[in-house]
């Protein structure tokens, strides 16, 4: 059973919510601003709220964080409401979080409770960007784009799909919620990593920088704006590819957490042009093979390859095509996803390409 409401959480009759055993998975983002209080508040204030699932470490802390939880504790529930910013990105923590969550409730079978998704817009936009998985990747991760345009309701409504889900599933809408008309979705930081306006139209490329021996700036203030490592030398950034929507300027960092901790980074910031759209996969992949070519100390983990998840766009970086191929590729492949994210919409507006 799967329906999408219109009306808030806190005016939803279904008995599981009112009278059931209630579980709350959810992150700072989960404030309604006209309550003043916590989504999780609600059934507290009833008495029926049994469990909270939420990040193991603060709202804002160094590392990426993930929220942990169990099939046992999910037994004795009759609802789970899952209240996320998702940042549009298919490999955003969180929301791999809320997909493992699907995945052991398909194990509970008939002893499976209710799930309830209190939607948010999405801060990436409806902007898409990259390429559907054709290869095994990352666990909990739905076959879409790198940046996939959609809601966490919709993606929620695709990965059942695939999954075969049958246990309910309920989306409110995103247009229920007051603080989501009153606040850019941006406004509480999603995740630590993505602490403000342009994290997440720099992530859909920038997060893949986290898998080699180059930092994005974790540990900083600007995450995926700031990119470098020790042992690059000061820049030229002329030198480097560039890319429209955007511009690039030499810098040093030091990050106070993660990789390099305490050393001392030189590399590049990434400026992006106001009003302008600016392909961050696409960039980053540029620059990845630039990288490559000049520099021997950078390398690629083995988890880069399972989170790309696209043969051409790795032998791409193998240096074994070129970058007008690249372009092609993911011009289609983005064609491709429009096409397939139509039949998961619970909104008006459409995913598009840049043009």
């Amino acid at each position: 059973m799967f329906s999408f409401r219109t009306t808030p959480l806190q005016d939803q009759l279904d008995k599981a919510l009112n009278e059931g055993r209630v579980g709350c998975f959810c992150t700072q983002n989960c404030w309604d601003t006209s309550r003043g209080a916590w989504m999780y508040d609600i059934f507290k204030e009833r008495g029926n709220l049994e469990v909270v699932f939420s990040p193991r470490e603060a709202e804002l802390t160094p590392g990426t964080n993930h929220i942990v939880f169990d099939v046992e504790r999910l037994r004795e529930l009759d609802a789970v409401v899952v209240e996320i910013q998702d940042v549009g990105v298919r490999y955003f923590n969180y929301t791999k979080d809320v997909l493992q969550l699907m995945e052991m409730l398909m194990l509970l079978g008939d002893e499976a409770p209710s799930l309830y998704i209190v939607d948010h817009i999405n801060p990436s936009g409806r902007v898409v960007e990259g390429t559907i998985p054709s290869v095994a990747g990352e666990m909990f991760v739905p076959k879409v784009a790198h940046r996939h345009g959609l809601t966490l309701g919709e993606i929620v409504n695709l990965y059942a799909s695939e999954i075969g889900a049958k246990f309910p599933i309920h989306v409110i809408s995103a247009m229920a919620t007051s603080s989501v008309r009153q606040l850019m979705p941006w406004t509480i930081a999603p995740a630590s990593d993505i602490p403000g306006l342009f994290s997440s139209y720099l992530y859909s490329g920038g997060g893949l920088w986290n898998n080699t021996t180059i930092t994005p700036g974790i540990g900083t203030s600007r995450p995926y704006e700031y990119i470098g490592a020790p042992f690059v030398k000061p820049l030229q950034t002329e030198h480097l590819p560039q890319a429209s929507g955007a511009l690039l300027r030499p810098c040093s960092f030091t990050p106070a957490a993660g990789r390099y901790a305490g050393e001392r980074c030189q590399g590049f910031q990434i400026m992006l042009l106001p009003g302008e759209p600016y392909h961050s996969l696409l960039h980053t992949l540029h620059l990845m093979r630039w990288f490559v070519e000049h520099y021997s100390a950078f390398e690629f983990e083995p988890a880069f390859w399972t989170k790309l998840a696209d043969p051409v766009l790795e032998e791409y970086l193998r240096e074994r095509i070129s970058f007008d191929v690249v372009q092609e590729h993911i011009k289609l492949e983005e064609q491709k996803w429009i096409r397939k994210a139509k039949r998961y919409l619970l909104y008006d507006d459409q995913p598009y390409r840049m043009k």
